[in-house]
């Protein structure tokens, strides 16, 4: 198949989160399997001016955005892996950009350009995909567009919408419709209309051929008020109509991989692992932490939010520290890293905030601490715990999302359901009681070094989700 994403961001090129990392190496694992695809993102500006990617002006023409207004628009193109990227710049939508940080701070308008622009250029370079994959709310109106816009080609294209964190909604005025040139009646609760603003995700699920999530559980749990975000009758809908699933996300074996990492002091395996105490020493030197082998090393690499579960962190830190040493690294709300600052300065030994985003230092976390906690209200997939057991670092974490389709009790890690403080000490207090016994600890190491949690796996699900999708449009077009 011809298969074409479309994402705001894409590692290693611009990353904040997960949905990088999938589009980084999903598109690789699908390549291998002989799929001709490529990758469309915003071509930012710190992106175009960084040499490593050998990124070559491919053309220029002029997007139409609405029947008043059209903007010149420039397609560059690198390679990665095999896999072409197409970078779309027009209107300095994206040009300012110069920080992954910064990646979201352009306007409703820009991911409108990026989605027109996206299919116009498809159209111009006569190269029209089999399936259309477009990712989280930047890219919700790309399946609109595709059956409403004026080109009757895109009929045939399946679209697939996935839904990375249905928290983000982008939610926008009537004149949404105006900037695309869509007419006004489809303002409506049935197509592009919620709560009295045009809806970008909620549009996309409308529209799609096939909506998918992150993993199994989030697919449930989306479907729930606790978790529906004020969509779960539609999310409902979905699943009964046999248009919602769940695909667990993999992570890149190759880039994670402690045999291989440069970026971590010595290497080890699952079968050889006198590499990663040496990784423990060299990171708790490199924070000025003290070293003491009976007393676990806890890591965190997250956004500071409550979505992550800082709050139950915080309420239970003092009984944490008595137990294990904390390293935390990550930006976020400013009142989780203020009291994680103020934790710090009480236990100057015990707990370690680093507020920056850093990709090297996260690989030396996951390779250095004994334990990964990641507490989290909700986990649409989360890759941090798959990672972390890549390089044997045990996880704990709370049973939601993708959190509970990869990490079993007493099996390759500990959890626990109930989203209080006692019940975080608590799988806390049970992790430090196995560790205390290397054994029973090495067991857990193991088992989660072992497990595949590569894409080859996922990727041939996605296939099947791209058959049901292509099958779904013939059988509407033969209608």
């Amino acid at each position: 198949m011809k298969i074409l994403f479309v994402s705001a961001e894409v590692a290693p090129f611009a990353k904040v989160g997960g949905l990088a990392d999938v589009i980084g190496s999903l598109p690789r694992a699908l390549r291998a399997r002989g799929h001709d695809v490529r990758v469309l993102m915003p071509a930012y500006g710190m992106v175009l001016k960084d040499k490593r990617w050998d990124i070559k002006k491919l053309a220029s023409f002029d997007t139409t955005l609405n029947p008043f207004e059209k903007i010149r628009t420039t397609i560059h193109e690198t390679d990665d892996a095999g896999v072409p990227i197409w970078m779309i710049a027009g209107g300095k939508h994206f040009d300012g950009v110069q920080a992954s940080e910064a990646i979201y701070t352009p306007s409703r308008d820009a991911y409108l350009f990026l989605s027109q622009a996206a299919l116009q250029w498809c159209e111009r370079s006569n190269w029209i995909p089999d399936v259309v994959h477009a990712h989280d709310w930047h890219t919700g109106f790309l399946p609109v567009l595709m059956r409403e816009g004026p080109a009757d080609l895109w009929d045939r294209v399946a679209s697939i919408y996935t839904i990375h964190n249905l928290a983000y909604q982008g939610e926008f005025g009537l004149d949404t419709l105006d900037k695309v040139g869509l007419p006004h009646c489809l303002f409506n609760m049935h197509q592009l209309e919620t709560y009295g603003a045009v809806n970008f995700l909620k549009s996309a699920c409308v529209y799609a051929d096939r909506i998918n999530t992150v993993s199994p559980t989030y697919a449930e749990e989306i479907q729930w008020p606790e978790y529906g975000c004020r969509l779960e009758g539609l999310m409902t809908w979905l699943a009964a109509d046999g248009r919602l699933s769940g695909i667990l996300n993999g992570v890149d074996t190759e880039h994670f991989d402690p045999q291989t990492d440069p970026a971590i002091e010595s290497p080890y395996s699952a079968m050889d692992l006198t590499g990663k105490p040496h990784c423990r020493t060299a990171l708790l030197q490199e924070l000025d932490l003290s070293a003491n082998p009976k007393t676990p090393v806890i890591g965190m690499v997250s956004r500071l939010s409550e979505q992550k579960g800082f709050d139950l962190v915080l309420q239970a830190l003092d009984r944490i520290v008595a137990e294990a040493q904390l390293v935390v690294l990550g930006i976020g709300d400013p009142w989780a890293a203020e009291q994680l600052r103020a934790a710090q300065a009480r236990f100057p030994d015990r707990v370690r905030l680093i507020e920056r985003f850093d990709v090297e230092l996260a690989q030396r976390i996951y390779a250095g601490v004994d334990m990964f906690l990641m507490p989290s209200a909700y986990e649409p997939c989360g890759l941090g715990q798959m990672i972390a057991m890549r390089y044997g670092s045990v996880p704990i974490v709370r049973k939601t999302g993708g959190l509970a389709d990869t990490v079993f009790d007493t099996v390759n890690g500990f959890t626990f359901a109930e989203r209080t403080p006692d019940a975080l000490f608590e799988a806390i207090w049970r992790a430090t009681e196995a560790f205390a016994k290397p054994k029973t600890w090495v067991k857990f190491v193991q088992a989660g070094m072992t497990a595949d949690f590569s894409w080859d796996r996922s990727a041939g699900r996605y296939e099947e989700l791209y058959e049901e999708a292509t099958a779904s449009r013939r059988g509407l077009q033969r209608a």
